[in-house]
């Protein structure tokens, strides 16, 4: 299963929540560089969103939704 990069967050906090909005919505995401973020590095290394390809297109639909 190949893993695409759907949206990256200078914070951890807020890559997080994105990440629970996908699960909720059935959608397997993971958090990359979520550590570095987490530190308030995240302007040089932002924590990046993952999900599996094939969810990539309705996952960039559900974040670009308003809560």
């Amino acid at each position: 299963m190949a893993l695409v990069e759907v949206e990256t967050f200078p914070n951890a906090m807020i890559a997080e929540m994105a990440r629970a909005r996908l699960a909720a919505e059935g959608i397997e995401a993971v958090l990359f560089d979520g550590g570095v973020a987490s530190i308030g590095l995240g302007g040089l290394t932002p924590a990046r969103l993952m999900v599996p390809e094939a969810d990539e297109a309705l996952a960039m639909r559900l974040l670009g939704e308003p809560d």
